[in-house]
């Protein structure tokens, strides 16, 4: 997407009219919003307003009662998901048997490879130098986490959505994952991430989205 001096940029996200109902019960919506490049975004809301429906629902995990999703302007398709969002869930998403190398090599098979950065070099840089050839099994669950962040810093994805990025981990992980933050806005990517905890600031407090169920 090429963006002309003078013109308004384009977002990299664009929820319109968004909505999520399950048994014909409202979980949260119409929501309108948009995300840009550099921008870190935290969903706010109550237990139950729908933080983590809305990011399966924008990965594609789940489809929307109502509403479109426009990534960098173009309508988002399941075509245009696997390289362009990166979703990272409760739930790290490792294949505990095989070792975090091998996880991280899984991933760039699936995604792609964002340029200028390898398996090893990830791990290194979440603090986990030495780990390469250990089953995930054998690691703690914070340990977990950072190579669930390690494999966001390989894929080329622009837009990340994190829920609750910071469980599990200690005062240094979660400085990591606001420098990790910092570093993907740079970038020029983006990202919308739920937390239940007063640690989602990067540089300068990120902009809130409330959430509200419609009902």
């Amino acid at each position: 997407m090429v963006h002309v001096e003078g013109e308004t940029p384009v977002p990299l996200l664009h929820a319109r009219g968004l909505s999520y109902a399950r048994n014909d019960e409202s979980i949260f919506g119409p929501l309108d919003f948009m995300l840009h490049r550099g921008e870190v975004v935290l969903i706010e809301g109550d237990n139950g307003s729908g933080k983590t429906t809305l990011l399966k629902v924008l990965s594609g995990l789940l489809e929307p009662a109502t509403g479109n999703i426009l990534l960098d302007g173009e309508e988002l398709t399941l075509a245009r998901l696997s390289h362009q969002v990166a979703l990272m869930g409760h739930l790290p998403g490792l294949k505990s048997d095989l070792s975090a190398i091998e996880n991280l090599d899984f991933t760039i098979g699936v995604f792609g490879l964002r340029p200028g950065i390898t398996p090893a070099l990830a791990l290194a840089s979440v603090g986990l130098e030495g780990y390469e050839d250990v089953a995930i099994r054998q690691l703690s669950a914070g340990q977990k986490k950072r190579v669930a962040l390690a494999r966001l810093l390989l894929v080329p994805a622009a837009l990340w959505l994190l829920d609750e990025p910071y469980a599990n981990l200690d005062k240094e992980g979660i400085d990591l994952v606001n420098r990790l933050l910092d570093a993907h806005a740079r970038r020029g990517g983006a990202a919308l991430i739920t937390s239940h905890g007063a640690y989602a600031f990067t540089t300068g407090a990120p902009r809130r989205l409330p959430l509200r169920s419609a009902a």
